[in-house]
């Protein structure tokens, strides 16, 4: 029996997930993504919205999986000067 989940190196969210109304450094944000994911842990990854345009380098301080959801706390980083698509 094994456990299913996802490894991701990018923090892509919606704004019903959790994305941020306003990006401000070093304030704790909270959001969830459906299913349990893999996601590093204390180093900077890229943020993205719905669209794949990427505005910050998020650090993810902490992840619980629990009733097939995976929370994240997490604070921003590093805001870019000019956004950019990812995908």
């Amino acid at each position: 029996m094994g456990m299913p989940c996802e490894v991701n190196s990018i923090l892509k969210l919606k704004p019903s997930q959790g994305y941020p109304d306003q990006l401000t450094p070093n304030i704790q944000y909270q959001a969830w993504k459906e299913d349990y994911r893999i996601i590093p842990v204390d180093v900077p990854i890229p943020l993205v919205n719905e669209n794949w345009i990427a505005y910050a380098d998020v650090i993810i301080e902490k992840l619980i999986w629990e009733k097939k959801q995976t929370i994240l706390f997490f604070k921003i980083h590093r805001i870019y000067q000019e956004p950019f698509h990812v995908k």
